[in-house]
């Protein structure tokens, strides 16, 4: 797919999260063949843009592929100064928030509340696309509400304004993350345009992506919530794309090198106590993949003020089951 001058090495996309995708979880998924993986959002304040918890996000020290960063905010000025702020930082390709569902970003009429002020997100595509070099993407919803969905006109809106490509994540605001998705508008905003649309929502396996893929026409997936606890999943579903089989899984060994990794660089990146607690969640989410999980230990983890034992108990966590050493 290409965004842009950037030709993508495969059609698999890690969805920004905020919390989740910073620097050593986009490593991690590029490492599993992540064609793109985006930041978590940023905001577009002035007063937050020194701020560490943004700098961190627009952290790209030692990232391969294209550095992608997502802004979030609804004056079109802010977004346009925002986005020139970051490719000042590093960044190769802007991307624009207007699916986010959280109340705290609808209350401020960011996010998807967008969506209800079809002139409003013209301007702000118009300012932004104008205001840097470098590819500017858009990530929506399918419209509000059910009964205000929109996706096809702000995707014309989006293509009118220089848009390089599109993400829609196939739900309305209101449903939030809940209830079907939606692929059928997916499919209706991909024959609308000739921008390159990428799918979001419930994509949790590489069948799942061909289908989607089959039924909307859209160009690549993007991977989010799925990807938490097995970003392993990206490459599975890139080779089911490319070849038909998504090739046998991670090793238990494989397995327990990539979450103590990623802890340590968790570690490094935030330092101590905030490395530590962020990689928490991380552990929660790996387990739910491990056959054989401890729930004493567990908490055990969560309770670890130490980097150092905070690996050395996922360690024994993630290690052979006593049925397995029998094997």
């Amino acid at each position: 797919m290409q965004i842009g001058p950037y030709t993508l090495p495969g059609r698999v996309l890690l969805a920004p999260m905020a919390g989740i995708t910073d620097r050593p979880f986009r490593q991690i998924c590029r490492s599993y063949g992540a064609a793109l993986a985006y930041s978590e959002m940023v905001t577009s304040i002035p007063a937050l843009q020194d701020d560490r918890k943004t700098l961190l996000r627009c952290d790209h020290r030692g990232e391969t592929g294209v550095r992608a960063i997502q802004i979030v905010g609804a004056d079109p000025e802010r977004m346009a100064e925002a986005a020139r702020l970051n490719v000042t930082r590093g960044a190769q390709l802007i991307d624009i928030n207007m699916g986010c569902p959280a109340k705290k970003v609808c209350n401020v009429a960011a996010g998807s509340a967008l969506l209800r002020d079809e002139k409003l997100v013209a301007r702000i595509l118009d300012a932004v696309v104008a205001a840097v070099d470098v590819p500017v993407t858009l990530k929506i919803r399918t419209g509000w509400d059910p009964a205000k969905r929109n996706a096809v006109a702000i995707a014309r809106i989006a293509q009118e304004s220089g848009i390089a490509a599109l993400t829609v994540h196939g739900r309305s605001r209101a449903c939030g993350f809940s209830g079907p998705v939606e692929y059928h508008t997916i499919g209706d905003v991909k024959a609308a345009i000739r921008l390159p649309v990428i799918a979001n929502g419930d994509i949790d396996s590489p069948e799942r992506a061909k289908s989607i893929l089959d039924q909307t026409g859209a160009d690549a997936v993007m991977i989010g919530r799925a990807a938490l606890g097995r970003p392993w999943l990206l490459s599975q579903i890139h080779r089911f794309l490319e070849t038909g089989n998504p090739g046998t899984p991670p090793t238990d060994d494989e397995r327990r090198r990539v979450v103590t990794a990623h802890l340590g660089a968790l570690h490094q990146f935030y330092g101590q106590p905030a490395g530590v607690r962020i990689a928490r969640k991380h552990v929660g989410w790996y387990s739910r993949h491990w056959e054989h999980c401890d729930t004493d230990l567990l908490q055990r983890i969560y309770q670890a003020a130490d980097g150092r034992r905070q690996i050395d108990l996922t360690l024994q966590l993630l290690a052979p089951s006593p049925q397995d050493k029998a094997a």
